[in-house]
């Protein structure tokens, strides 16, 4: 836990005084005691004195809480605002089958899982320009409970992870990337994948939080007007603006081939026979008129014909059906000679209350701006991730509205990145940073290896280090491998990407060797941190997934890099990522056997090695495994198994009769040899093997593809 010296910080920033001016803080804990790694969620009360404030900016409005625990560590967390929903389900309608309505116009939340047991004390905190307000406190009782705690590196083996109560976590799992209402996983069934995933024994997900505007996406600049994918945009600077202006309108004459349509990436809710104001303001040039159309309405807006080239603002007042849910696009059409443009596109209802476009918003900074609908679906999915014992890989950061400004450590451009992103950083720390389930903050998806980012991973890490008192673990990831960043004291996991392609000079024959070579040069470069392949899989030379993937019902190139990676020294299993053909396929039950295989190794104080074995056998076989002097875990395939040789080849796969394996470094010793199947899962076979010097030699029993093997002391 970090200590925090408050009376220092507050000297040294601001003014210590009490604000007489101001009404106090006041929390609202609806729930005084709770169990150990559990959420307390508690409701700050500002009154009027941050309205004109940036909620997201804590140089203008520092809240957060103070969290005396029974051994008398004072923790700083901080708290943030956000947007509440009223939620229905709509079965039914693929795309709309969520139905989220704004609630009033914003709350302040704090989050906060205690690790110690016993009573902690907690007043809310705020730091401004104009002073500190301090709350009266409330206490919340820990108990114990059966929680395992916050996903940590081992101090036993600092190659793996543990929990904080000492107990090993190995990751098994894939990526489910892209969660969004047009895509395959949904914000109304992701717990269905939770449900199937965790099911048949896995345990990690990696997910993007970055997506822009075609998944959930935290920080990115999604708007009804345009989309990421096309250059085609109608938003441009105000006419006669002054120069360096930020402020933008929506050029509706250039779109007078077709109705200029705002059409937002998330589906605005209405509710059904409610009274709404469609608000705006329009500027012609000419004599244009211009006509709006949406569901119930279809009519020119009036226009003074004195407005000139002023900004005229109108009003649309309208009533939604009886069974309307659903605001559909809205449409401009511009007809007749001359210009228009429109701005401050608005909806609320007639009588006042949220806003309800908040894409319409066309001079919204790209940064610093945190998207509600989809920091709420991050709320519910980590939820999710809770009840069904998932893990998470937070991908965070949108990497291109970053990577441009970080080519120079000394530009103004790059400390601003640094600025902007921990206030990313700190806001997914105080919504997110109390779940367990988060175990790694990704800054990147696949950065630019060849950017000068260490001063960028070295001020994060530092940042974080202050305000997550959890210390989530830290990671990124780059487009090709980046030993640089695997070493960075300040990243905490080696991450690497790899997708085996049908190039001409293919570097790997096999997605099984793939997956060990890439293990390889991960533990080549970091031999003392966890080391994960956080995503993998087969792809074309356009990187998309092969027609044989697509076509072919074999799940071969999942199943075999699943057992390789676990085996190979890497800290997890590697992450697939075609995660929508895997569904299709229903590839789920894979997992359970090896996830049973997995379940009893001692990752953290066995200090497991690279096994040193041989196999002999008429046909070529790979045995991957791990070993110490007492315990040996290793799987045997045959090649002629992979996806290319069966799939691609349609090679006939026989069984394999008559195979031993040579395992040397073991001590002298009763041994007891388990022998499971990798399919079906569970032991096929047990047999005694006593060592008393020499190399011992193993039978291995009959079979077909692949076969795995425990040798364990004899009880």
């Amino acid at each position: 836990m970090h200590l925090v010296n408050l009376a220092a910080l507050t000297s040294i920033l601001l003014p210590t005084r009490e604000l007489s001016d101001e009404p106090p803080l006041a929390i609202d804990c609806p729930t005084r005691q709770i169990g150990q790694y559990e959420r307390a969620e508690m409701r700050i009360h500002t009154g009027d004195s941050i309205r004109s404030s940036n909620a997201f900016d804590p140089a203008e409005f520092d809240l957060g809480i103070d969290v005396t625990t029974p051994g008398g560590t004072v923790l700083r967390i901080p708290a943030f605002f956000c947007q509440e929903y009223e939620r229905k389900e709509r079965r039914g309608d693929r795309d709309r089958r969520v139905w989220l309505y704004p609630v009033g116009t914003g709350v302040w939340k704090a989050r906060f899982t205690p690790t110690e047991v016993g009573t902690h004390t907690i007043i809310a905190r705020s730091v401004s320009p104009h002073g500190v307000m301090v709350s009266s406190q409330v206490t919340v009782r820990c108990v114990p409970s059966q929680q395992k705690g916050f996903v940590r590196v081992s101090k036993s083996d600092r190659r793996y992870f543990e929990f904080t109560n000492g107990q090993p976590f190995f990751p098994i799992g894939q990526n489910l990337a892209f969660i969004g209402a047009s895509q395959h996983v949904r914000f109304d069934n992701v717990e269905d994948f939770f449900e199937k995933l965790a099911s048949n024994g896995a345990n990690y997900l990696r997910i993007w939080t970055c997506c822009h505007d075609w998944a959930l996406a935290i920080e990115a600049p999604q708007s009804g007007w345009t989309r990421s994918w096309t250059s085609d945009s109608p938003v441009v600077p105000v006419p006669d603006g002054p120069p360096g202006s930020a402020e933008r309108c929506v050029a509706l004459a250039a779109r007078r081939d077709a109705p200029c349509r705002f059409s937002p990436c998330h589906p605005v809710a209405v509710r059904p026979s409610t009274a709404y104001a469609l608000r705006g303001a329009l500027r012609r040039d000419g004599n244009p008129s211009v006509r709006v159309a949406f569901t119930g309405y279809d009519n020119d807006v009036s226009l003074s014909e004195s407005a000139g080239q002023q900004w005229q603002p109108f009003e649309i007042r309208f009533e939604t059906g009886a069974d309307q849910l659903w605001m559909d696009a809205i449409s401009f059409i511009v007809a007749g000679s001359g210009s228009a443009w429109l701005k401050d596109l608005s909806l609320r209802e007639a009588a006042g209350g949220p806003e309800l476009l908040g894409e319409a918003d066309v001079s919204r900074p790209q940064r610093g701006h945190y998207n509600p609908i989809d920091c709420h679906m991050l709320d519910q999915i980590v939820a999710a991730a809770a009840r069904h014992g998932i893990y998470l890989q937070l991908c965070l950061i949108a990497r291109d509205l970053y990577m441009r400004d970080l080519k120079d450590p000394e530009s103004p451009a790059y400390e601003q990145a640094i600025r902007d992103a921990q206030r990313l950083l700190r806001y997914a720390v105080a919504r997110w940073g109390y779940s367990p389930q988060v175990v790694t903050w990704e800054y990147f998806n696949e950065n630019d290896p060849g950017l000068p980012t260490d001063r960028f991973y070295g001020e994060l890490g530092t940042y974080l280090e202050t305000i997550d008192v959890y210390r989530h673990l830290r990671a990124t990831s780059t487009w090709h491998p980046s030993p640089r960043d695997w070493k960075h004291p300040q990243l905490d996991v080696a991450d690497l990407h790899f997708y085996l392609r049908p190039e001409k000079n293919r570097r790997f024959e096999d997605e099984v060797e793939a997956a060990v070579g890439q293990a390889a040069l991960l533990r080549e470069h970091a031999p003392g941190k966890p080391a994960l392949i956080s995503e993998f899989g087969l792809a074309d030379l356009q990187w998309r997934a092969t027609s044989e993937m697509r076509d072919s019902n074999s799940l071969a190139d999942f199943h075999n890099g699943l057992w390789a990676s676990a085996l190979s020294g890497a800290s997890g299993t590697a992450m697939f990522w075609w995660w929508e053909r895997l569904d299709q396929k229903n590839a789920y039950p894979h997992y359970r056997p090896l996830s049973s295989f997995l379940a009893d190794i001692p990752w953290t104080t066995a200090r497991l090695q690279r096994i040193d074995a041989a196999c002999q056998s008429d046909n070529p076989l790979r045995l991957v495994g791990l070993q110490n002097n007492r315990q040996a875990y290793f799987w045997l395939f045959d090649p002629r198994a992979s996806f290319e040789s069966t799939v691609i080849r349609q090679t006939t796969v026989e069984s394999i009769r008559g195979a031993t394996v040579e395992i040397r470094g073991m001590e002298p010793g009763s041994y007891a040899i388990q022998w499971w199947d990798t399919w079906q899962g569970g032991m096929i076979r047990q047999q005694l093997l006593t060592i008393d010097g020499g190399v011992p030699r193993v039978d291995v029993p009959e079979f077909q593809r692949d076969v795995a093997c425990k040798i364990l002391p004899a009880q």
